[in-house]
């Protein structure tokens, strides 16, 4: 027949189950954050290159944690966790940033005011993904 009984145990995907809607809102954050800084960088650079530079980091940021969780595995698990703590402290960093000194920032980046201008889902995401990649069962080798 096939083999041991965990041969045909499924191998485990992070973008399956809860993790397939993870996928989902990174890589449309990839491409909200990505197109809003191609094109503020393009048009008016100079108005708020800070503001712009930090959206197209996040824009990165975010397209890794994208790949990471549909390659799935030990190693993208872990550059996904490693990833979605950067976002996190980022999040958190430029928040308080935009709010201690606003005229640092004279147009929006996607982690203002802890991603208020998103809805909080800049701030919640970083979250909820931790806590699935932390809840997910790992592949086993």
């Amino acid at each position: 027949m096939s083999g041991p009984v965990a041969d045909d145990k499924p191998a485990f995907n992070l973008g399956e189950g809860p993790g397939r809607l993870l996928v989902w809102l990174y890589g449309v954050f990839t491409v909200a954050a990505g197109s809003r800084s191609i094109v503020q960088m393009i048009v008016d650079f100079g108005r708020a290159p800070l503001a712009y530079v930090l959206s197209a980091i996040a824009a990165v940021v975010y397209a890794f944690i994208t790949y990471s969780l549909v390659r799935g595995g030990p190693a993208a698990r872990r550059a996904a966790l490693v990833c979605c703590a950067a976002e996190l402290a980022g999040v958190l960093v430029v928040g308080t940033w935009t709010l201690v000194a606003p005229s640092a920032f004279p147009d929006a980046t996607v982690w203002s005011d802890y991603g208020m201008g998103y809805l909080f889902i800049p701030v919640i995401l970083p979250v909820t993904a931790m806590v699935w990649l932390r809840r997910a069962v790992p592949d086993t080798p």
